[in-house]
């Protein structure tokens, strides 16, 4: 991990195209902008890690309806 120290105003690049500005802080919270492309999806982590989880669940709900729905076919012959 690379940590970094900056001060309000003060910036970081990833790569080319996206910046993180700290914009400032209030107490244990730190203000940060993000300029980043439009086709860079950007979330807070506990998004991001339910949107997986969310995936997860749909991916296997999908897969046990195939698996039901070629049973019902079979009986059906």
């Amino acid at each position: 991990m690379l940590v970094l120290s900056r001060k309000k105003g003060e910036s970081i690049m990833i790569g080319e195209g996206i910046e993180l500005i700290v914009l400032g802080t209030e107490g244990d919270t730190v203000k940060i902008g993000i300029n980043a492309p439009k086709q860079v999806e950007v979330y807070r982590k506990e998004v991001y890690l339910a949107i997986q989880q969310s995936n997860r669940e749909a991916s296997r709900s999908s897969l046990i309806g195939r698996d039901l729905s070629g049973l019902i076919r079979k009986t059906e012959k």
